[in-house]
């Protein structure tokens, strides 16, 4: 499906030209301004009727007109059935443009001069036609295997889930069940470690020592739910429930009497819930893109007087009101400056202290961290509940600074099992609602202030239900590589549909698999000005011929997103039209399509499919044909950049971008000093083999001891000042903590006699320095040195300069890619095992401890064969 040429020579619509075409700049950009938003200067063309739009184009040839302008006998009866489908949705004005490309940068936007996409036009088409065959072949195995087993219908064959790859999935009802079944009701897996019954006892000996061993693993064995068929998608989620409820963040301790905001000048006396709010702002003037932001600053101050208001006013030290009424004249610097200190006082704070702190917040958090869940010990998610604050959002959000404010118990509602004790609530408090809600998953929620949005308490990710959960949207994914073709031919077909509304669908579902946009959904009006694909707005549009499309938007979580891309040409010409006067800004481009109609299309092909389906669809099963396709060879290293190459061409496909972060410079080039620093190390251990044997400068050449151009003198006095800073850091840090450990047993600190005489060795290695660059020899290090323990040392250099080189290709190729959400929201975690095990490379490389106790089922669940 990577389509045909153009005119303009440019293969493959279905990639981002973010920059434009690398071809013939002035005939890319040299179409007439009257077409540039998707219309022409002159007169519209009538409408055919009342309930029918036209779909003549200037540009359109007599092959491209859809049936209803052919002769044909039928055109009465075809009006009056789509007569309903056809009418606009809405036609809404108001819509409000937003800001150049030039004016902001926030969100997903590529700044390179040459679009990678571009050079993975082929890489993509090659893959979407090989997912067609792919499904076709997929399709017919089954059906072949559905005859040779049962010899029912295809239809009636694929409602049963069968065993693949290593995975066990659903069963039938007539399927054998597993044996184990834990008195909750919950069936369980033996695990391969259970070590079986031991020969050559009596029989009655045995059964008591199996029945003990059964009782035992009640508890400790693991429940493998990936292997469990009876874990279906039933409403009844849990069978009994019990939990402890939620942490509130502790009260709000009052500033200091000498520490207060001013207001022209004037020390300001404000009641605790207004002196709160003040602390907020207060507390993050370091955060200048926050408070520096006029939204941020406007929301802010509405919500402080009102709030001064409500709680009586502001005073001076004499107790006369001051009316706050100038944000310029508020001054919240004492207050940030008091936080600072606190800040500060913080960190410097023994490891002993801060390791006391943590004990005594996890002994009181204990009892909330894990829940039983159908008699198994879940741990919980994020037990606490929020803070107030000021509501940062992200992008451009419409509410950011505005109070979070504090939430009371009377606004939680409790969900628990019904013969399970209820959690109490804070003295003097109750709960909103205690509920037993079995179809759900939550164990707590609330509704917030902002967006009126409601925070859940669920279970942490490493739980059986979010793994389930997890599971599940991939195996969703999995399912849809069979019915990719047909949906692909049928949007393709769609394009030149009769029906305004059918062909709105097509386009949208095009944009949606080639370029990875959301569906986008209804929102409220007070809510930010985020869109998705079927809720683009007129000017969220911009046409540029032959057949490139730029999309400029606020998308998910206020982001800005900003894509030039080429399409095909037959999709260019329906947004041409879905343009067309008299639409205008504020107007939606696909006005016979919401969401919902969307996926309820989709669920045609396959149960259960929606929009969302394909980004996961697309980046795993193109990650799944590069995985196919990668070799074994070379170091860890390598293959480690092997997967972050094939990640990075995922995430391009999938258009997850970001900018480029402030400190990726500074960044690189500390990484780019380490390197040096190494090749430094790797000349002066040369340098070392000479002092030992100086006739090595005539077996091995002069040119192998000779010193890298770039590490001129400037830059050794500079890293050897380096070098020996970072040593007496390392000291200094080994004595402090020496010191803990000793108050910490009780015992007597040593004095700072015995820092200073560690110390000393600094001043050897000062003057070891200063000779060696006097004389340009190096003496060795150390006693016990040999010219082979040199070279083994040498080539140990060279392999960590190896391995730092390609993390420094790797950093400057990711710079503008977010990996971190391909590999994590959209690749299977179990293609990334796959690669692990295939290529013999550390799991930990790719998944931290958090992410391994999230995939856990995915790293225990597959091998290298495994499939997606």
């Amino acid at each position: 499906m990577g389509g045909t040429a153009n005119t303009n020579g440019n293969l493959n619509p279905g990639i981002s030209i973010r920059f434009g075409p690398v071809g013939d700049e002035d005939t890319a950009m040299g179409d007439a301004p009257g077409e540039a938003n998707g219309h022409t200067a002159g007169k519209r063309k009538a409408r055919l009727s009342a309930g029918k739009k036209s779909y003549v184009d200037p540009d359109s040839s007599e092959d491209d007109k859809p049936l209803s302008k052919r002769r044909r006998t039928s055109n009465q009866k075809q009006l009056q059935s789509d007569s309903e489908d056809d009418v606009p949705l809405a036609q809404k004005t108001n819509g409000t443009k937003l800001p150049a490309a030039s004016e902001t940068a926030i969100g997903e936007e590529s700044d390179s001069d040459v679009p990678i996409e571009r050079k993975l036009a082929k890489e993509k088409s090659r893959i979407e036609q090989k997912a067609e065959k792919e499904a076709k072949a997929i399709r017919k195995s089954e059906a072949t295997s559905s005859k040779k087993v049962t010899g029912k219908t295809e239809k009636t064959i694929n409602n049963v889930k069968k065993q693949a790859n290593g995975i066990k999935r659903e069963l039938s009802e007539k399927a054998t069940p597993m044996k184990t079944v834990p008195k909750n009701g919950v069936r369980a897996v033996k695990s391969e470690s259970v070590t079986p019954a031991k020969k050559g006892k009596g029989k009655a000996a045995s059964v008591k020592e199996e029945t003990e061993e059964a009782e035992g693993l009640e508890e400790e064995e693991e429940y493998r739910w990936w292997e469990d068929p009876t874990k279906g998608d039933g409403t009844i989620k849990w069978t009994t429930l019990e939990h402890n409820g939620v942490v509130f963040p502790p009260p709000y301790e009052p500033l200091p009497q000498n520490v207060k905001m001013k207001y022209n000048g004037v020390p300001v006396i404000l009641e605790p819930d207004a002196e709160e709010v003040a602390g907020f702002f207060g507390g993050m003037l370091n955060s200048t893109h926050n408070v520096e932001n006029p939204t941020f600053q406007a929301n802010f101050f509405e919500d402080f007087k009102a709030i001064i208001k409500k709680t009586g006013g502001a005073k001076d030290s004499q107790g006369k009101p001051i009316q706050i009424k100038e944000f310029a004249k508020c001054d919240f610097k004492p207050i940030f400056e008091y936080y600072e200190m606190k800040r500060l006082e913080k960190k410097n704070m023994s490891a002993a202290e801060k390791k006391q702190l943590k004990a005594e917040k996890d002994e009181a958090e204990a009892p909330f961290m894990y829940c039983m869940w159908d008699g198994r010990k879940q741990k919980v998610g994020n037990f606490r509940v929020e803070p107030p604050s000021l509501f940062r959002g992200r992008g451009e959000h419409p509410k950011t600074g505005k109070v979070k404010t504090r939430v009371q118990p009377e606004q939680i509602t409790i969900n628990i099992g019904k013969n399970a004790k209820v959690p109490p609530p804070p003295e003097g408090h109750k709960w909103k609602e205690v509920k037993h809600d079995q179809e759900g998953t939550w164990l707590a929620m609330w509704q917030e202030n902002i967006n009126g949005n409601y925070k859940y308490v669920m279970l942490a990710a490493n739980s059986d239900v979010k793994g389930q959960s997890d599971y599940k949207k991939f195996e969703k994914a999995r399912e849809l590589k069979k019915y990719i073709d047909k949906i692909r031919k049928d949007y393709q077909k769609g394009l030149k549909a009769e029906l305004m509304a059918d062909r709105q669908r097509a386009t949208a579902v095009y944009l949606i698999d080639k370029f990875a946009l959301r569906a986008g959904n209804e929102k409220g009006e007070d809510e930010a000005d985020t869109v998705g694909c079927c809720s683009l707005k007129y000017e969220n549009v911009s046409l540029r011929p032959p057949n490139t499309v730029i999309f400029d938007f606020l998308g998910k979580d206020s982001i800005r997103f900003y894509d030039e891309v080429e399409v095909d040409p037959q999709v260019f010409k329906n947004l041409k039209i879905f343009k067309k006067a008299p639409k205008k800004d504020g107007d939606e481009i696909f006005d016979r399509l919401t969401t919902s109609a969307l996926n309820k299309h989709l669920s045609n092909y396959m149960t259960g499919l929606t929009a969302k389906v394909f980004r996961t669809y697309n980046a795993s099963h193109t990650f799944a044909t590069l995985l196919r396709e990668m070799s074994a060879e070379g170091s860890v290293a390598e293959k480690v950049k092997r997967y972050n190459d094939a990640n990075r061409k995922v995430a391009i496909l999938c258009n997850h971008k970001r900018t480029v972060t402030a400190g990726h410079a500074n960044a690189m080039e500390k990484l780019g000093d380490r390197i040096k620093g190494l090749r430094y190390q790797k000349w002066r251990a040369k340098m070392m083999m000479l002092d030992i044997e100086p006739s090595l400068k005539k077996k091995k050449g002069a040119k192998y001891f000779e010193r890298d151009e770039d590490l001129d003198e400037a830059w050794i006095l500079e890293h050897q000042a380096f070098l020996i800073e970072e040593q007496k850091q390392k000291i200094t840090k080994k004595f402090e903590k020496e010191n803990e450990k000793l108050l910490a047993e009780g015992e007597k600190e040593m004095k700072a006699k015995e820092l200073e005489e560690r110390l000393s060795v600094l001043k050897d290695m000062e003057k070891k320095f200063q000779r060696e660059n006097k004389t340009g020899k190096v003496e060795l290090d150390g006693r016990g040195q040999t010219i082979e323990k040199l070279e083994n040392n040498i080539t140990k250099l060279e392999q960590r300069i190896e391995n730092m080189l390609l993390q420094a290709e790797d950093k400057e190729n990711n710079k503008e890619v977010a990996l971190g959400t391909s590999k994590i929201n959209y690749i299977d975690p179990r293609l990334t095992v796959v690669f692990t095990k295939k290529f013999d490379v550390p799991i930990e490389k790719f998944f931290s401890k958090t992410l391994r106790e999230k995939f856990d089922w995915a790293i225990k669940s597959v091998d290298e064969a495994w499939e997606f």
